[in-house]
């Protein structure tokens, strides 16, 4: 996405801070220089710059910190808080609960993606347990129902409509009592949209709203419009009861930072941004983790709960017996690839690890990333010869080359793995317990010895367990923790 040029630039701008021998006021003054370019050539609003940059130099002041201080930990530190005030807008989202029945009501201007991202908001809740539904109250743009339909049914939910009905209003009532009867418990209403902000677009959002009293109306907004997005959040706002903002088409344009900052200054919670056409290409927004990945820090909470998602509590087990026992197989490979891929684009999953940056992973070369997991073989690698390898390469359409390097690939991993030969693994209910209870000491318990002198014994282990997050976390790493 293209809110990793903004996070490289950022992120090379607080390394060079940290690879200055003495941190001065010249060098504070050109990292926040560099920040404050990067964020304007994302469209962000001047003031929120200046002010960004002033309340940094308030928090550090050089001259008052005393020998002894972490200057690039505190400047680091300051530089997060305020991208994160920048970008909070201090109040929450209603949240939706599962078994109780809540009507949301999807509204923004024509091409802003908003039925396709009402599909979206529907499949992210399915796939968590939730029972949606979707509702076309859009009679004004030719085609809106089909597409809403066409949606609908490939990520298999219901949705309701009409090819006879004018009138948008009546179509949302049917539509939410219909779902309300059948104990759909997220019912989204998509309304019309216009090419621009008219009174008769406000008129026909306030008579829906009226109608179906819903418990959240989120605004659709494309962030190609950058900093304008304040004017038209605000214009929105007072029409409707917006509660919380959705941006769209975070992959295409460089104005993404100005249109986020822009919706927080107007107090509505972002709470899921676009970054692609595709189903999964939808992230829920949350500021610190979202910060945390624009400087190449990562968000290790996140990739914890995607493996959960994606690996099947009843595989867990299994995996684990094999990481203690030190066996792994290309097919352990090929499988563990294949989870990468069913947690969502891999540009994305690996921009939560900390120390990896979306700028890394360009959209052309995540796509050949991705074509190369699935290209992955299965043999037994001790069968490895070179005849086999041409006859493998034939067969899957690829170079010799490319599988050779399948190959030391898996070499490379198999080693790390036969480290964990001799992981101790808690008995069936133990698990839940030990990592609430977690620390340090409990940790070094369960660890290969050989492992454990590698991190660097106990103290290294507990330095590492704070860079990763909360027990809970690292547990998760091991299949454990509660779901």
């Amino acid at each position: 996405m293209v809110l990793a040029q903004l996070g490289g630039s950022i992120s090379r701008a607080i390394q060079q801070m940290s690879n200055a021998t003495i941190i001065d006021e010249k060098v504070l003054n050109d990292c926040l220089n560099e920040i404050t370019r990067a964020l304007l050539q994302s469209d962000v609003q001047f003031k929120l710059v200046r002010d960004m940059q002033t309340n940094i130099k308030k928090i550090v002041n050089l001259d008052d910190l005393a020998a002894g201080h972490n200057k690039r930990k505190i400047i680091q530190q300051a530089i997060f808080n305020e991208l994160c005030k920048m970008l909070d807008p201090g109040k929450p989202s209603f949240t939706p609960k599962k078994g109780k029945p809540s009507v949301i009501m999807f509204v923004g201007l024509q091409g802003s993606g908003k039925t396709t991202t009402c599909t979206k908001y529907a499949y992210y809740h399915q796939k968590k347990g939730w029972k949606p539904a979707l509702v076309c109250a859009d009679t004004f743009r030719a085609g809106a129902f089909d597409q809403l339909k066409q949606n609908a049914t490939k990520a298999k939910i219901p949705f309701y409509g009409s090819y006879t009905e004018s009138d948008p209003v009546r179509i949302a009532v049917e539509g939410v009592e219909t779902f309300k009867k059948e104990n759909c418990d997220l019912i989204i209403v998509d309304t019309s949209g216009r090419h621009k902000q008219e009174a008769a677009l406000f008129e026909e959002m306030r008579q829906v709203s009226e109608a179906t009293k819903p418990d959240l109306v989120i605004f659709v907004m494309d962030s190609s419009i950058g900093q304008a997005a304040f004017d038209q959040a605000q214009a929105f706002k007072q029409s409707v009861s917006v509660g919380a903002v959705i941006v769209t088409k975070m992959d295409g344009h460089a104005k993404g930072g100005g249109a986020l900052s822009a919706v927080a200054a107007t107090k509505s919670p972002v709470i899921f941004i676009g970054t692609g056409e595709h189903m999964d290409e939808f992230e829920v927004f949350d500021v610190k983790p979202f910060v945390s990945r624009l400087l190449g820090m990562g968000d290790w909470s996140g990739f914890m709960d995607k493996i959960h998602e994606v690996v099947p509590m009843d595989q867990q087990p299994e995996l684990l017996q094999k990481l203690s026992e030190g066996n792994f197989t290309l097919r352990i490979m090929y499988e563990q690839f294949q989870n990468i891929l069913k947690m969502g684009p891999i540009g994305q999953v690996f921009s939560m690890l900390p120390g990896f940056s979306a700028e890394l992973m360009p959209k052309g070369r995540e796509k050949e990333s991705q074509a190369k997991i699935k290209q992955l073989d299965s043999s037994n690698p001790k069968l490895m010869n070179d005849s086999r390898i041409m006859r493998i390469a034939r067969g899957s359409g690829r170079q010799v080359r490319e599988v050779m390097e399948m190959m030391e690939e898996y070499k490379r991993l198999a080693k790390i793995w036969s480290k964990m030969k001799g992981l101790k693994i808690p008995k069936k209910g133990e698990m839940s317990a030990l990592s609430r209870n977690m620390n340090a000491q409990h940790m070094s318990k369960v660890l290969p010895q050989q492992m454990l002198k590698q991190i660097g014994g106990v103290g290294g282990l507990q330095s590492l367990m704070k860079q990763m997050g909360s027990a809970k976390d690292m547990m998760g790493m091991f299949g454990g923790g509660d779901n």
